[in-house]
């Protein structure tokens, strides 16, 4: 029997992870949106803007490999929860620090590169928890209920931090701080009745990077994973927003915000339909049919002089992209045993990471040569593109009929 979204939110170990996730997410969206302006309030300086995503960045790309071997070694949900403390730690030295007055601009970049530390360990070795808290039957609405919960706080983040922001930054981190230690107790208080079986194997650099050798032996995986970083390589047209919104649609802030929550809202609505009504047939050549979807409506955002035209296409852009999320992630977890999940899912991690940091500066770039309309029409081709060439080299994929059996 199938179960719905409301059946698995009534099992207490996956129901404290999904609010854990909400009340995660959401709290490091406030403190984006808190960090970053009381940069700029600080310096006036968009460099040292820019250092601040540098800052979360840069850890991700460097302790990939000792995530994935953590995550494989130790305890997940205690990783997750020390995790979570830290960066509710961090909110409160943050909060301190504004009452204090000793927040400067090497401060604020500390607390950043601590969080992005943070998220880096708590990311990949989250998604390989989730595997232990549901059967494989209902993983992939597992999935799309934890892709509902980001997205949630995708939306909800960023407003409630710029609203608790107008009243002074104390008040974001006060509520960040306490939602973190709050989520940070669900995970603890999370109970796995069949804990894994660790294999004796020794931690080192051939340990670690038996990740990336697993992921290139397995051509599903492999396909999965690279299908990823070039679609979202090329389709990053989300990246031009403010120019669209300012140059060619001429809507202003408000319109801008309107672009900014469309996509969220797309993949909200699509990850609540798969919750209830998961994929069971067809699922590889749905996979390249949602990618293909991403492709065209990236192409139709780009030639859209219209508001509406353009906001509808954002909603197709991040309900497609749910759907391909939600396979994608449950072909990588049932395609890869236990005892390697955490390494995957940092190679994995790594992978969407550099995808949307190299997307932006694709898209960046390609429209201060050709300009914003041909930089996110070509983009949309290309990602339509690469759906077809994959589906030819990775034929393994394309003929996947249900992730039930996979």
């Amino acid at each position: 029997m199938v179960q719905t979204g409301n059946s698995l939110l009534k099992q207490p170990s996956f129901a404290k992870y999904w609010m854990g996730r909400i009340l995660t997410s959401t709290s490091f969206q406030m403190l984006s949106v808190a960090i970053g302006w009381q940069m700029y309030d600080i310096t006036h300086d968009a460099f040292s803007l820019g250092l601040v995503g540098l800052a979360q960045f840069i850890p991700m790309v460097m302790l990939t490999l000792v995530v994935g071997q953590a995550a494989d070694h130790f305890d997940r949900r205690r990783i997750v929860f020390l995790c979570q403390l830290i960066e509710g730690a961090v909110a409160g030295l943050l909060l301190y620090g504004n009452f204090a007055g000793w927040i400067d601009r090497e401060k604020i970049l500390l607390a950043a590169a601590i969080i992005g530390a943070c998220r880096a360990f708590e990311g990949p070795t989250s998604s390989a928890l989730l595997p232990q808290l549901v059967s494989k039957s209902i993983l992939a609405q597992a999935i799309s209920l934890s892709t509902m919960a980001g997205q949630t706080a995708q939306i909800l983040g960023p407003t409630l931090g710029g609203v608790l922001f107008s009243f002074g930054p104390n008040f974001v981190y006060s509520t960040a701080a306490v939602a973190l230690f709050a989520s940070s107790l669900l995970t603890y208080l999370i109970r796995i009745e069949q804990p894994p079986v660790r294999k004796a194997e020794p931690i080192n650099l051939r340990s670690m990077l038996m990740g990336l050798e697993y992921v290139y032996k397995h051509p599903v995986i492999l396909g999965t994973i690279s299908l990823d970083l070039f679609a979202v390589l090329l389709g990053g047209a989300t990246a031009l927003l403010p120019i669209f919104a300012q140059d060619i649609l001429q809507v202003g802030p408000w319109g801008l915000g309107l672009m900014r929550t469309a996509p969220a809202v797309g993949a909200l609505i699509v990850s609540i339909f798969l919750a209830y009504f998961p994929l069971q047939k067809a699922v590889g050549l749905k996979l390249f049919g949602a990618l293909a979807v991403f492709g065209v409506a990236t192409m139709l955002f780009a030639v859209s002089t219209n508001l509406i035209v353009s906001l509808f296409a954002l909603l197709l852009i991040g309900g497609s992209d749910v759907i391909s999320v939600v396979i994608r992630s449950s072909l990588v977890q049932l395609q890869t045993p236990d005892e390697m999940r955490g390494r995957v899912n940092a190679v994995n991690s790594l992978f969407i990471g550099t995808s949307n940091q190299l997307g932006e500066f694709e898209s960046g770039t390609l429209a201060g040569f050709l300009g914003p309309v041909p930089a996110a029409f070509i983009g949309g081709i290309g990602t339509v593109i690469i759906a077809g060439l994959w589906m030819y080299l990775f034929p393994s994929i394309r003929k996947i009929k249900s992730l039930s059996e996979t």
